[in-house]
C-alpha cells in the first residue's frame, strides 16, 4: 500500500472549523457547501482515495489516511531494485531482513507516554510503521488519470474559463468551479479583507512598515467600542509594504500543498481617509488577517515568537522527534510536534523565506544591502550558539501546531543561491505536499487559485505574468525533490 495526494474535492464530512472570532463579531457565518456530484470529478478521483487532502487552517486532521492500491508491477520489475527516480524500494524480504537493524527512519520507533501516535495498525491490531513510498507507481497512476481526463484539476489553464470581465474583488461563487483547497472560512476572510470598511488603525510596535487596521463587515454590523476590542474579535488585519506582495502568493501555495498553516491574505488598494497617505496612494498592498489567538512572548524584544528557540536547540529537537519518541514538554522540545518542522522547511524552501529559520543569512550569499549584512548579523554565522530563530508562532488553542507568518520570501532568488540551511536537520517531509510538487499540476492549481484575488491577478499581469513566477517555484520544487532522493529522506503520510 502506498499513499499520495490525488487532488480531490473534500468530502462533506470534513471538519472545517470557521474562525470563532470572525463569527462572534456577527460577521459572515460559515455556509455548508454541497459537494459536486462524483461524476463531475472525472477519473482523477480514484475510488481508493479518501478525499480529505486539503484541510482548513483550523480544521482537524482527517481521521482516515489517504491510501491507494498500488498497481501491479510491470514484467521485469524487481521490487528490491532502484526505481526510476533514484529512490530505492524494499521488497517484503528486504523488510524482514532489515527489521532488526534499525537503520531506516521508519524502523520501530518507541512511543513515549504523552506522545502522539503516528503509526498504522494491521489486521491483528499491532502497530506498524508506514511502508516505503513508491514514487514510481503512485505518479504513474496519477499521470495516467490526469491525461485521461481533461476536466481534471490538472488540465491546462484556459483563459476563456477565467474572464477578466469578472470585476468582483474575490472571484468565488457557485457560478465558478469550487476550489477544494480553500475552505469556507478562507473564502469569508478573503472577502472580508478585500472589501471590509476601514474603521480604525494602530501602529505595530517595532514594525514601522506595518499598520494594524480594523475593518467593518458592512452595513448592519455593530463596530466594537475600541480598536483593541475589534481586533480581539478577529476584525483586524495587517497592511504590509507593497514589496511584500509575495505573501499573497504564499497563502495560496500553502493551501494547495495541504499545509494549511498560513493566514489568509489578499492584495488591496485602500482609499480610506483614516489611513496615512502612503497607504492610499493607489499602490496595492498585501493585507493579512490578524489572528487574535496567536501566542506571543511577554518579552517586548522577542514578541515575534511564541517560544524562545536557538538554532542549536532546534537541531537537537529535530533529532529526538518531539511528540513521537519523547513528550512534547520534555527538553529540548518546545511543545511543537515534530511533523510541523517538515511542513515549515518545505514551505520556506519553496518561497526562500530566510527570516525565520535563518535570519542571519548563513545558508546563502546575501547582497551587501541585505538587512542581515547591514545590521552585522551575518558575521554571527561563525558561532552557531549565538543564532536564534524568529517567527516561531503557535496558537493558544493549538500550541503543538505552527502558524506561518511573514511569508513574503524571495521570489527572485537565483537557483544557484538557494538556501539549503532551511532544510538542514529535516529527515522527513509531508507526503501530500510532495505529491503535488511531483504531479506536474502546480501551475494549473496556482493559476486557478490566484485568479480568485482579482487585484493580485491584475497587478501581476494575469496568467502570462504569473507563469514565470510559478515556474521559479516549480524549479525549486524539483530541486527539493532531488534533495529528498539524494538524501533518501522519508515522506511521511501523517504530515
Amino acid at each position: 500500500m502506498v499513499t499520495t495526494l490525488p487532488l480531490p474535492l473534500p468530502p462533506s464530512d470534513i471538519d472545517r472549523l470557521p474562525s470563532r472570532a470572525l463569527n462572534s463579531a456577527g460577521g459572515v457565518r460559515a455556509r455548508v457547501r454541497e459537494p459536486p456530484p462524483a461524476a463531475a470529478l472525472g477519473p482523477l478521483l480514484l475510488p481508493n482515495f479518501h478525499s480529505g487532502a486539503w484541510k482548513s487552517s483550523r480544521g482537524k486532521e482527517p481521521s482516515k489516511r489517504l491510501m491507494m492500491v498500488a498497481e501491479p508491477p510491470k514484467p521485469g520489475w524487481k521490487a528490491s531494485g532502484v526505481v526510476a527516480n533514484g529512490i530505492k524500494e524494499r521488497s517484503h524480504a528486504d523488510s524482514r531482513k532489515n527489521k532488526h537493524k534499525g537503520k531506516s527512519i521508519s524502523s520501530k520507533r518507541k512511543e513515549k507516554p504523552g506522545a502522539s501516535q503516528h503509526s498504522t495498525k494491521n489486521s491483528s491490531g499491532k502497530k506498524k510503521s508506514p511502508g516505503p513510498w513508491d514514487h514510481r507507481k503512485v505518479f504513474t497512476k496519477l499521470k495516467a488519470a490526469v491525461e485521461k481526463d481533461d476536466s481534471s484539476w490538472c488540465q491546462r489553464f484556459r483563459k476563456e474559463d477565467f474572464p477578466d470581465s469578472d470585476q468582483r474583488r474575490i472571484r468565488i461563487s457557485p457560478d465558478l468551479q469550487p476550489l477544494p483547497w480553500l475552505s469556507e472560512d478562507d473564502t469569508q476572510k478573503m472577502e472580508f479583507l478585500a472589501g471590509g470598511e476601514v474603521v480604525s488603525k494602530a501602529r505595530v510596535p517595532a514594525h514601522g512598515q506595518v499598520l494594524q487596521v480594523a475593518l467593518n463587515h458592512g452595513p448592519g454590523h455593530r463596530v466594537p467600542g475600541s480598536h483593541s476590542e475589534s481586533c480581539q474579535q478577529g476584525n483586524c488585519c495587517l497592511v504590509k509594504r507593497p514589496d511584500d506582495w509575495f505573501e499573497v502568493f504564499a497563502f495560496h501555495l500553502d493551501r494547495i500543498l495541504g499545509l494549511n498553516r498560513s493566514l489568509p491574505a489578499v492584495l488591496r488598494t485602500f482609499h480610506s481617509e483614516i489611513l496615512p497617505y502612503k497607504y492610499t496612494s493607489g499602490i496595492p498592498r498585501p493585507v493579512v488577517w490578524w489572528d487574535p489567538d496567536i501566542q506571543h512572548l511577554a518579552d517586548s524584544d522577542n514578541d515575534q515568537n511564541s517560544v524562545p528557540l536557538t538554532w542549536v536547540q532546534y537541531q537537537e529537537l529535530l533529532q529526538v522527534h518531539c511528540g513521537m519518541e519523547v513528550d512534547l514538554s520534555s527538553a529540548p522540545c518546545v511543545g511543537v510536534h515534530h511533523s510541523e518542522w517538515g511542513r515549515l522547511a518545505l514551505f520556506d524552501f519553496l518561497l526562500q523565506v530566510n527570516d525565520r529559520l535563518d535570519r542571519y543569512c548563513c545558508g546563502f550569499r546575501p547582497d551587501p544591502n541585505e538587512v542581515c549584512v547591514e545590521n552585522l548579523m551575518h558575521v554571527k554565522c561563525r558561532n552557531t550558539k549565538e543564532l536564534v530563530l524568529v517567527h516561531i508562532l503557535v496558537r493558544k488553542t493549538e500550541p503543538s501546531r505552527l502558524v506561518f507568518i511573514d511569508n513574503a520570501g524571495r521570489p527572485h532568488q537565483s537557483a544557484d543561491n538557494l538556501n539549503f540551511r532551511l532544510v538542514e536537520g529535516i529527515n522527513e517531509f509531508p507526503e501530500k505536499a510532495v505529491s503535488v510538487l511531483q504531479s506536474g499540476c502546480l501551475e494549473s492549481l496556482l493559476l486557478r487559485s490566484l485568479y480568485t484575488d482579482r487585484e493580485f491577478w491584475d497587478s501581476q499581469g494575469g496568467a502570462s505574468g504569473l507563469r514565470p513566477l510559478i515556474h521559479t517555484v516549480q524549479q525549486r520544487g524539483k530541486i527539493l525533490l532531488q534533495h529528498i532522493r539524494d538524501k533518501k529522506l522519508r515522506l511521511n503520510r501523517d504530515l
